[in-house]
Order: structure tokens, then C-alpha cells, then sequence
């Protein structure tokens, strides 16, 4: 089952695959992740995948996040032979089919599940990711230099932004986004 978005081509696409692998067979899952993703790493355009196992007694899927610098390039992958040759390898492994949506740009980030393929307006999200972000950089910097007081360390400027950004992206998506989106969403989605 496939649910797509009617986007802009020009910017980042990111696919969200879920599997739910039968319990017997999770060993097997696992290699075959290790031969999918060199696989999918050799196409163009690819920027990364991140992976979310199950949590024991809480979920039972596993959640495969691939991003591509193109929709058109994340199309190319999801709909090549070398894929498609590997969905069927992993298919006696899955409980259901192999189940995907694609979003562009941030996109994801404010696109709840019962959503389907609506999104708030450009301004909106706008709006949302600068009002999230710049709390996030103030803080996160604040602590930074405090460290660097406290501590005798002296990173380099760009040790320093690379440790800022990664905590800010870190927190953005796992903390501030979708906690965030809830509470404006009427707002949001008017």
C-alpha cells in the first residue's frame, strides 16, 4: 500500500517503510536489511537511512527511513528492479505487505498519519519551524558556551555548530516537532 504527496520535485523526498516482520524471522530481517541498504546507497541522489527497530513490548515494526535530494531520484529507487528484486526476497519475512509513504521537504514532520496527503500551508510550517528552532539554538548554544567555560575544552567553530546542530535536528525531531504540531494543530491545518 503506498500513500504519495503531490509535491514539488526540486527538494529533499523522504520515505517512511514500515515492516512488521513475523517473530520467527527477525534474524532473517536483519540480513536482509544489511544487503537493502548498500543497495540503495548506490542509487543517486541518496543522503541517508535510519533505521528504528521494535521496541520489545511496546511495538512490533520496524520503521526504515530512506531520504533522497531529489523526489524524483527517491521515485527512481522505490520503483527499480534491483528493490522490487529484494521486496520479493523479504516478503515471506513480513506479516503484511510492504507498506510506504513518501513525503518531501519537511513535509513529514507536519503530516499527521490521519492526514493522508493534506499539509498546512508553506508560511505555516514556516512559521512552526523557526518558532521551534530558535528556543532550540538559543538554549543548546547558551549550553554550549557554558561548557566551554566550565570545562577547559576549546573546540574548534566548527565542532562547536557541528555539536549545535546536531542537537537542535536531535531534538527537533524527536521531542519539539511532534509534541509542537499537536499542540497547534487546529491552527495548523485551518
Amino acid at each position: 500500500m503506498t500513500k504519495t504527496s503531490p509535491l514539488d520535485t526540486d527538494q529533499t523526498a523522504t520515505v517512511v517503510i514500515s515492516h512488521h516482520v513475523k517473530d520467527n524471522a527477525k534474524n532473517n530481517y536483519e540480513s536482509w536489511l544489511k544487503e537493502i541498504i548498500p543497495v540503495s546507497k548506490g542509487y543517486p541522489g541518496h543522503l541517508g537511512v535510519g533505521i528504528v527497530h521494535p521496541v520489545l513490548g511496546a511495538t512490533v515494526t520496524y520503521t526504515v527511513i530512506i531520504r533522497f535530494d531529489t523526489r524524483k531520484n527517491l521515485l527512481n529507487w522505490m520503483q527499480s528492479a534491483d528493490r522490487k528484486k529484494l521486496i520479493e526476497k523479504v516478503q515471506p519475512y513480513l506479516v503484511e505487505d510492504d507498506l510506504f509513504y513518501v513525503r518531501s521537504g519537511l513535509d513529514f514532520w507536519f503530516t499527521p498519519e490521519e492526514a493522508k496527503a493534506r499539509l498546512p500551508t508553506k508560511w505555516k510550517q514556516f512559521l512552526i519551524t523557526w518558532f521551534a528552532i530558535f528556543p532550540l539554538v538559543l538554549t543548546i548554544s547558551a549550553i554550549a558556551d557554558w561548557l566551554t567555560t566550565t570545562i577547559p575544552i576549546n573546540p574548534s567553530h566548527e565542532l562547536k555548530v557541528l555539536s549545535i546542530t546536531f542537537f537542535v535536528v536531535l531534538m527537533m525531531v524527536y521531542v519539539v516537532i511532534p509534541r509542537y504540531t499537536k499542540l497547534v494543530h487546529q491552527w495548523l491545518f485551518s
